[in-house]
């Protein structure tokens, strides 16, 4: 269950030491061997890998959606991963089931959230670990990922349980994601979120406006919704810087690799998703009549 939880203590203790051949993420588990020449330069996506009856299977995408705290990736990432027709694998819906039991996790994550701190990685990593071993036992062969990672370092530690394909940045102005953040709404009873913020604002540079409406709940949510009481202004831009330093170094990983793909939002998700799903090269078409989850996509 902590898997990735022990490879980041042993990287941070002993950070020249090369890691151990590891069981990989997924069907491309029988590609992986001592030797990853095959992966330096070109990854595809989609990866035809043998099984011990020598028929091949092919590998959904393993994609992560980085970005600023109120971007939207997991909205983004989860259409993506519907469309891929892979599991979605948020951070944000695992921090939120496991607030919802009672466990010493719960606890640290709940004092965490009060005091709206950023999640200590240690909890981030034994969540994740969990997550993607039910993956290996379901026989998932592919995911979407947002919420992680954060960091270089924890990018470095998912580049040693999973092939990563493409990392895709979501990227919108400060004083957007702050309004963006500060309008989140969660409904107690059903536990779907939902925005106020109505947006409308000019364009940088003379571009068009971004317009991003408010998502409002159903009457049978009305006066059952909350707010994090510690989503301040003052927090939210020391998040967000926070996260911009760190932002750096996380692209610059993705970028020598080959694998970052920025896209800037240009208004709400109705108005994004033709120009993501160009920027990827995909169409947004029935899967049941084209196997998505089997294309083969470079960056």
């Amino acid at each position: 269950m902590a898997l990735i939880g022990r490879l980041c203590r042993r990287e941070m203790l002993n950070p020249g030491i090369a890691a151990a051949p590891l069981r990989r993420y997924g069907a491309a588990a029988a590609l992986v061997d001592d030797d990853d020449e095959y992966w330096e330069n070109d990854r595809p996506s989609s990866v035809m890998a043998a099984e011990a009856d020598g028929h091949t299977i092919c590998r959904g995408v393993q994609w992560v959606f980085i970005g600023s705290p109120g971007v939207e990736k997991s909205a983004y990432a989860s259409k993506v991963a519907k469309l891929l027709n892979v599991p979605h694998i948020s951070m944000g819906n695992l921090v939120r089931a496991e607030l919802r039991v009672e466990s010493s996790l719960s606890k640290q994550l709940s004092t965490a959230v009060s005091q709206g701190k950023l999640l200590p990685d240690n909890i981030i990593f034994d969540l994740l670990s969990k997550r993607l071993e039910l993956g290996v036992t379901l026989g998932e062969r592919g995911f979407v990922l947002d919420g992680f990672p954060r960091t270089r370092l924890q990018a470095e530690i998912l580049d040693l349980v999973a092939d990563i394909d493409l990392a895709i940045n979501l990227k919108c102005r400060e004083d957007i994601l702050i309004k963006r953040c500060l309008g989140r709404r969660v409904c107690t009873q059903c536990g779907k979120n939902f925005n106020v913020a109505s947006i409308d604002v000019k364009g940088t540079n003379g571009g068009s406006r971004i317009h991003m409406p408010p998502v409002l709940p159903p009457y049978s949510c009305l006066g059952k919704l909350v707010t994090s009481m510690s989503d301040t202004e003052e927090i939210l831009k020391e998040k967000l810087r926070i996260y911009s330093e760190q932002s750096k170094a996380l692209e610059d990983h993705y970028c020598k690799q080959r694998k970052l793909l920025n896209f800037e939002v240009p208004g709400d998700i109705k108005e994004a998703w033709p120009g993501l799903l160009s920027a990827l090269d995909l169409k947004d078409i029935d899967t049941t009549s084209q196997r998505l989850n089997c294309l083969t996509f470079y960056n």
